[in-house]
């Protein structure tokens, strides 16, 4: 092969593998079971390199030619990095879903307070929150869920074509939608312990009412929390099963499927 073809080549070679390693890149930083802080971050680039590797052959006849100038350069990278993280953006907010909901869970059964704000963990967590945020990526990697948002990131291509910006009433409507399913399925899955805690505080009303003298906060806790870890073990499983599904149904509505 001539020197002059030969680097041309290896130009358009060294441009489509960028190109996709700054999609990958973004939304391998970005998805559930991937994207945490625990890994290291060699690790992950690690990832999204061999994604990159693996799509270059399939999605470089769609990738435009190497631009000449900077400028273009830019913009059609700053466009892949845009798609990437939105991508891994939707799947990942789809999964929060669960510690949001630990969240909720934790005020309602008496383990989170703005009087007692936790010193470990800071004011803005909980021990509950903290205890199904760590579960997310464990459920995803243990279930396989993980490759449904890689697929779609392969089919984003289709979806998504390297060289444009992503529509963006598209991606309003997808990220109004995403939004409104993670404080939904939050809402779900809380849903017992708030029923819990409404009628705890009903109950709580009426008694203070009755007995003006009783401390009622501290006489009630210690059974506010305890009812609330009894009813957290004997609902934990098919929490667990109902996050699962509908995180299954989240990453199959992800663009690109």
């Amino acid at each position: 092969m001539p020197e002059p073809e030969l680097s041309h080549t290896l130009l358009a070679l060294a441009f489509a593998f960028i190109m996709v390693l700054c999609r990958c890149g973004a939304a391998v930083m970005l998805l559930p079971g991937l994207g945490e802080d625990e890994p290291p971050p060699v690790l992950r680039v690690g990832i999204a390199a061999g994604l990159a590797i693996l799509l270059v052959p399939i999605v470089a006849p769609h990738l435009p030619p190497p631009p000449d100038g900077f400028l273009r350069l830019a913009g059609l990278l700053s466009g892949e990095l845009l798609a990437g993280a939105f991508l891994g953006w939707l799947a990942r907010l789809i999964a929060l879903a669960l510690p949001g909901a630990g969240q909720i869970i934790s005020l309602n059964t008496g383990l989170s307070s703005v009087l007692q704000p936790d010193a470990t963990l800071g004011a803005q967590s909980s021990g509950i929150g903290k205890l199904f945020g760590m579960a997310v990526p464990v459920m995803i990697l243990g279930s396989g869920l993980y490759a449904m948002p890689l697929s779609a990131l392969a089919g984003s291509y289709t979806a998504w074509p390297p060289g444009a910006l992503p529509p963006g009433g598209d991606m309003t409507e997808m990220a109004v939608r995403a939004v409104s399913a993670h404080f939904a399925l939050a809402l779900r899955l809380a849903g017992p312990f708030m029923l819990m805690g409404l009628v705890w505080q009903v109950g709580l009303g009426l008694l203070s009412r009755l007995v003006p003298q009783l401390q009622i906060y501290f006489a009630a806790l210690p059974g506010q929390v305890l009812g609330g870890l009894l009813l957290l073990a004997v609902l934990s499983g098919s929490l667990a099963n109902v996050w699962l599904r509908a995180v299954g149904d989240g990453f199959a509505a992800l663009p690109g499927h």
